[in-house]
């Protein structure tokens, strides 16, 4: 298939964290793990909603937040440093995907749709954990908080993943879990689905998506097509 020909193609881009993985439990060890290095007492399970979907900088931070204290840059590197070595040897841990993802996707690439992943997720973090759980092949791209000079909410992080997939932005629907999700796609002007399951801190339909699907098992080509009319 020629590029042209490629670029015509309908994409679907989807999330990473609470969105295709359910990465709640590793998060939280690697952010447990991390802040015990300044005496910090661990976040729990159910903090996570208000930890989770600006990438590791901000979970640090919003952590430090939780128990009252400030960071300063200084004490940040190293604390990043200690989050991401955990992190990366746990992979890919107790993170699974969701159920009914993997029927979903392919459903979607047999009925001839590009798929994406677009995560705040740093990509030297999101690359091994799609691998971990043989889930990279399914993906066009993969970019990650770090992989452009924007990241979600921008809408151009997301236009630059149709973009390095071979998308057609025209043609295009995001799935995701939390308000940037729901955010990058309005910016875009590209249709949204939203999942219930995941990390968000309010409830997704309040977010105004164009979609909320309760499983992977409704995500059919049928409804992207509905979207894309």
């Amino acid at each position: 298939m020629s590029s042209s020909s490629k670029s015509l193609r309908p994409i679907v881009v989807f999330d990473l964290d609470g969105t295709l993985i359910d990465t709640a439990a590793d998060l939280v060890a690697s952010l447990n793990h991390t802040i015990a290095a300044a005496d910090l007492a661990p976040v729990e399970a159910d903090d996570l909603n208000h930890l989770v979907g600006h990438g590791a900088k901000v979970m640090i931070e919003r952590a430090f937040s939780l128990r009252g204290r400030s960071i300063s840059e200084e004490e940040f590197q190293p604390l990043l440093e200690r989050f991401i070595d955990h992190y990366k040897s746990q992979m890919p841990g107790q993170s699974q995907s969701y159920p009914g993802l993997d029927g979903a996707l392919t459903r979607l690439e047999n009925a001839g749709y590009l798929l994406a992943v677009c995560t705040n997720k740093m990509e030297g973090l999101a690359r091994p954990l799609l691998d971990g759980l043989d889930l990279t092949r399914r993906f066009a791209a993969i970019t990650g908080g770090d992989t452009f000079e924007v990241r979600k909410p921008d809408a151009g992080h997301l236009l630059g993943t149709i973009e390095k997939a071979g998308g057609d932005p025209k043609r295009a629907v995001m799935v995701g879990d939390s308000r940037n999700d729901i955010l990058v796609a309005q910016n875009a002007r590209i249709a949204s689905i939203a999942v219930p399951f995941g990390y968000s801190d309010v409830p997704v339909a309040d977010l105004k998506p164009d979609v909320v699907i309760d499983h992977f098992d409704a995500l059919t080509a049928e409804l992207i097509e509905r979207l894309l009319k």
